[in-house]
C-alpha cells in the first residue's frame, strides 16, 4: 500500500511538472516557428508551415542586431556578479561561522533581514547617483551582488559548519596567514556549494528584468530580458518574434539548469548534516 501511494505521489509530480514546465514551453516553441497571423491566434497547434529560421534571422538583426549587444551585456553582467559574489559570500560566510562574538548575532539577522525586506528602488536609484553609478554596468554588478549575497552567505554558512576547525588551525601551524588559509584551502573545500551558488544566482542574474530596466536604462545598456520590448507595443504585437526572442533567451539558462542541477541539490544538501 505504501509503495503503490509512493508511486502515485511520483506519477502526480510529474504530471505537475510537464503542466506547469513543458506545456508552457511546448506553446513559446510551436508559436516561435509560425508566421505573423497563426502566432496571433495563440494555440498550441502545430504550424502549417514552419518559420523557425526566418524568424530567429528577424529577432537577431532587429534594431542592428540589438539581441547580440544584449547577449553580451548580459553575459558580461552574470560572470563579474558571480566572480565578485563567491569571493565576498565566502568570505563573509567564513567569518561569521568560525568567528563567535557578541556582534555575531546581529550579523546573522542582518544577513537574514536581506532576504525577507524588499529593495527600495527609488533611494536606491538616488544613492546610486549620488555616488555616480546610476546607469552604469558597475552599478547594476553591484546591485547583482547585493541582492544575492544573503542567500549566498547562508548556503555558504551551512556549508562551511562542516569543515573542521582543525583544518584552520593546522594551516596556521604551518605559517599560512589569513588570506592564504581561505584561498588556498578553505576555498578549495566549499566546490560544491560554490556549484549551487554559481548556477542558482546565474539563472537568476541573466533572467532578471527589473533591475536592469531601472538601474542601467538605456539602447545600449540593453540586456536580454528587456529586448522582449521590441516586438510588442500598445497597440501590436508580433507574436511570433515576441515567442522568438523568448525561447533564444531562455535556452541559455535551461540548459545550464539541466546540466547542473545534480550540484545544485548536492550542494544545498552538504551542509545540511551539522549545523
Amino acid at each position: 500500500m505504501k509503495k503503490a501511494r509512493k508511486v502515485g505521489f511520483e506519477v502526480l509530480a510529474v504530471c505537475f511538472t510537464i503542466v506547469a514546465f513543458w506545456v508552457p514551453f511546448y506553446f513559446i516553441f510551436v508559436n516561435s516557428g509560425k508566421d505573423a497571423r497563426e502566432a496571433s491566434s495563440l494555440n498550441i497547434s502545430w504550424p502549417s508551415a514552419t518559420h523557425f529560421w526566418e524568424n530567429m534571422k528577424a529577432v537577431i538583426e532587429v534594431r542592428d542586431h540589438m539581441l547580440i549587444r544584449a547577449f553580451f551585456n548580459s553575459i558580461v553582467l552574470t560572470l563579474v556578479s558571480i566572480a565578485i559574489l563567491i569571493v565576498l559570500a565566502a568570505m563573509a560566510a567564513y567569518v561569521l561561522q568560525r568567528r563567535r562574538d557578541r556582534f555575531t548575532p546581529l550579523m546573522n539577522f542582518l544577513i537574514l533581514a536581506g532576504l525577507i525586506i524588499p529593495p527600495a528602488i527609488v533611494p536606491t536609484i538616488w544613492v546610486m547617483d549620488g555616488i555616480g553609478l546610476f546607469k552604469t554596468m558597475l552599478g547594476l554588478i553591484l546591485i547583482e551582488v547585493a541582492l544575492s549575497f544573503p542567500f549566498a552567505v547562508l548556503l555558504y554558512k551551512g556549508f562551511m559548519a562542516a569543515i573542521p576547525r582543525e583544518v584552520d588551525e593546522a594551516a596556521v601551524i604551518d605559517g599560512s596567514n589569513g588570506f592564504r588559509l581561505f584561498f588556498s584551502i578553505i576555498l578549495p573545500l566549499l566546490q560544491p556549494v560554490t556549484a549551487t551558488v554559481v548556477v542558482v544566482s546565474a539563472v537568476t542574474i541573466f533572467n532578471d528584468f527589473t533591475n536592469p530596466l531601472y538601474f542601467l536604462p538605456g539602447s545600449k545598456n540593453v540586456t536580454v530580458q528587456l529586448t522582449l520590448y521590441n516586438f510588442q507595443s500598445q497597440f501590436a504585437t508580433q507574436y511570433n518574434l515576441l515567442f522568438m526572442n523568448i525561447l533564444l533567451i531562455t535556452i541559455p539558462p535551461l540548459i545550464l539548469f539541466l546540466l547542473f542541477n545534480k550540484r545544485i541539490v548536492a550542494g544545498m544538501t552538504a551542509g545540511s548534516v551539522k549545523g
